[in-house]
């Protein structure tokens, strides 16, 4: 049905370097994505039947039409900013074999919509690969971090987070995804209610072909609130189109607390 407001607007299936702390998951895991364009009038859930990866060798996982948490790892988020939805399964089973993977979505009217890519087994783990030799330099390079009180608090613009890029340290060329989150711990960290987050992949489809490329530090276009623990984290890929990237590494989480109201007006 052409006319079916569900409508693809890309996908992921990439391998996934999950390096968060005081998690029992495995380093190696690998995720499928599928992003849809706004369906206004009607939440996207309420339109999908079904969706299904499928890859090599009889390779087949289904999505869960459900809130996606950090304790089910399959499952949709909203963002609030954009009004769009994305659906994402995490697999804590290894990374992905080379090939072709393809996301089937089926719509409540019976509509189908494909999509399809190569996994580029290479390019994932030359990047995983200098990650590792160079990961507690550049965990040591993140700041704000260690759970510090900032000075003040911040307005929209005014906070600067920054760490060393891989290309900084040897490296390959990357790309890079801030989020940050109120929350004092990777538990708490809600990627359904992001304090703020640098999407690249939208920058990317605005017409930016550099977004994130190589970025080594962000300002935070939000307010923050005083007296309150946040947490982000950083996001290394090899690409910053959707359907072009085969790896994600999830570097460990940062946190930072900002000062009472109070105590900042004294400060300034």
């Amino acid at each position: 049905m052409e006319d079916s407001p569900l409508r693809i607007h890309d996908i992921m299936a990439c391998d996934v370097y999950w390096d968060f702390d005081g998690t029992p998951l495995p380093r190696e895991q690998h995720k499928f994505l599928v992003s849809f364009h706004p369906t206004p009038g009607i939440p996207t859930p309420e339109l999908v039947r079904s969706i299904t990866a499928r890859g090599p060798d009889g390779y087949r996982v289904e999505f869960a039409n459900q809130p996606f948490t950090p304790a089910n790892t399959n499952g949709h988020v909203y963002d609030r900013t954009l009004d769009y939805y994305w659906y994402m399964v995490n697999l804590p089973e290894g990374f992905l074999p080379g090939g072709v993977y393809s996301i089937e979505v089926v719509g409540t009217d019976g509509s189908v919509r494909n999509r399809s890519r190569h996994q580029d087994i290479a390019a994932s783990r030359r990047l995983v690969e200098h990650y590792t030799a160079r990961r507690e330099e550049i965990l040591a390079s993140f700041a704000p971090s260690g759970r510090r009180e900032l000075e003040t608090v911040p307005a929209a613009g005014e906070l600067e987070c920054s760490w060393k890029t891989l290309d900084q340290l040897g490296g390959p060329d990357a790309y890079y995804i801030h989020r940050l989150s109120t929350g004092d711990s990777a538990r708490e960290f809600d990627t359904q209610n992001l304090t703020w987050w640098d999407n690249i992949f939208v920058q990317r489809m605005r017409g930016r072909s550099d977004a994130g490329l190589n970025r080594s530090s962000v300002r935070v276009r939000a307010d923050l609130a005083a007296d309150t623990r946040y947490a982000y984290f950083v996001e290394a890929t090899d690409a910053n189109v959707q359907s072009e990237t085969n790896v994600c590494v999830f570097q460990p989480h940062q946190y930072f607390r900002t000062p009472s109201a109070t105590g900042a007006a004294a400060n300034a």
